[in-house]
């Protein structure tokens, strides 16, 4: 378990696109960037009228340090172990660990048994 067992819930929904041809977006609406061989994977905030495909965001509330072992991994058993889809892009501070938004209750029900406080953000 992490240092902080606390999970913010990210006020924005996002979605999650593979560019096979792009090396960097047509826009600068981007949250997050993966440039790989296969090509561009990019997380962006969702448009409001996209229901499908969305995906809720999990941020630690404490930052850890880089060499904290298991602080992922805390996270995604639980919701491995119910069988809730992951994505993951980490920043220096945490993890941002994106669950389909129509296994948001699920997820948080995962996160909650396993010891973890799943608040709203501020």
């Amino acid at each position: 378990m992490p240092k902080s067992p606390r999970l913010h819930i990210v006020p924005s929904r996002f979605s999650v696109d593979h560019l096979p041809t792009a090396t960097f977006p047509e826009d600068d609406e981007w949250v997050a960037l993966v440039r790989a061989p296969e090509g561009l994977t990019v997380i962006r905030e969702a448009p409001p009228w996209e229901r499908e495909r969305c995906w809720v965001g999990l941020y630690a509330a404490t930052p850890r340090d880089l060499d904290e072992a298991g602080a992922l991994v805390a996270i995604l058993n639980p919701l491995a172990d119910s069988g809730i889809p992951v994505f993951v892009a980490s920043t220096f501070h945490a993890d941002l660990v994106l669950i389909p938004e129509i296994r948001q209750e699920a997820g948080v029900e995962a996160l909650t048994a396993a010891g973890f406080e799943v608040v709203a953000s501020d």
